[in-house]
């Protein structure tokens, strides 16, 4: 096997703020796995608040070169229980390796990702568009400016539940809130109270992940339902939110790719949970590998093409929440 690092720095279109930092710019990382004349690409992302940067990944990355090259890929989910025990400390990395590896595998059977697992794709959920923090004229601006009949919106103000209504005088949108652990227990129930008469569907992570005991709380009398994301990094931490959360939003980039997020949904599934994916800001590279998960979702988050300004391929296309599947067999990405 061959493997190709491609850094990446692309612009977003507008600042992109949420309740602990601002960017203008996302880092990104593709891998590039080559075999038997095929190539199968994956994607990270950049993410200060997981200290992971793409010098730390390229590092973790090439310091088991010899191991991935070494490998002749018979199925992605062996080659992801070879190499965890050498990246279990760097799941960023291992998630764009285990995603180019998925992507080479169907292309080797020359199927599509989705049609390897032998899913239907004709109930998939629709992505919402993310509405940064901003200056409530300014989100309600972006709001204009992309048309969508679903937004995420990022809170963690002073003037949160005047912001909600101010967005819903200008769209009959569906919304969903993501407070980024910004609220304590007392202001995520009042806000879920008012935004229920809003038009808010659900609400992510709207607490600090080690606050256990207030998110019992919570849970307890929620006007809504409450979706886990910095609480639901790994698999691991799918049992510990049952009691938490009435679901889950799985990053492939955190938990460690494809190959762990399917067990994840599996699990969250018995349990009685539901089942989101979410952005980490990828391109199209990682945003094509999330689409094939589609029909076991309940919800959506991969808006990153939309968000940015650039980007480093081409493959599925996003239009009016829905998404489109390339006309080619992996995950459907090919650099541009």
């Amino acid at each position: 096997m061959q493997l190709t690092l491609h850094p990446f720095e692309l612009k977003f279109r507008h600042t992109f703020t949420i309740s602990r930092k601002s960017k203008d710019v996302q880092p990104l990382l593709v891998v590039e796995l080559k075999q038997d004349g095929f190539s199968g690409l994956g994607e990270t992302a950049d993410n200060s608040y997981y200290n992971m940067t793409v010098p730390r990944l390229m590092e973790a990355i090439n310091a088991h070169r010899a191991l991935i090259e070494g490998h002749t890929l018979t199925t992605p989910e062996a080659f992801w229980e070879l190499l965890y025990p050498q990246f279990k400390d760097n799941l960023f990395a291992l998630c764009a390796i285990d995603l180019a590896a998925h992507d080479l595998y169907a292309k080797k059977l020359n199927k599509k990702l989705y049609e390897v697992w032998g899913l239907d794709i004709s109930h998939n959920p629709m992505t919402d568009y993310t509405i940064g923090i901003d200056t409530v004229e300014n989100m309600v601006s972006k709001l204009k400016e992309f048309p969508w009949p679903i937004y995420k919106i990022k809170l963690g103000t002073q003037d949160d539940i005047a912001i909600i209504k101010e967005l819903r005088r200008h769209t009959d949108a569906i919304f969903r809130v993501d407070a980024n652990c910004a609220w304590g227990v007392e202001e995520t129930l009042r806000n879920a109270t008012a935004f229920k008469s809003l038009g808010v569907e659900f609400i992510e992570q709207p607490m600090p992940a080690e606050d256990v005991e207030g998110m019992k709380r919570v849970y307890a009398s929620s006007a809504l339902p409450l979706i886990a994301d910095e609480s639901c990094i790994t698999e691991a931490d799918v049992e510990r939110c049952k009691g938490l959360f009435h679901g889950i939003n799985i990053k492939l980039t955190k938990c460690g790719g494809i190959t762990p997020a399917r067990r994840m949904i599996d699990h969250a599934k018995r349990l009685g949970m539901q089942v989101m994916t979410g952005s980490m800001n990828e391109s199209t590279v990682g945003t094509s590998a999330v689409a094939h998960l589609l029909p076991y979702l309940d919800y959506v988050d991969m808006d990153g093409p939309l968000l940015l300004a650039e980007d480093t391929s081409d493959g599925v296309k996003i239009v009016d929440g829905r998404i489109i599947y390339a006309d080619r067999a992996g995950t459907g990405a090919i650099l541009k």
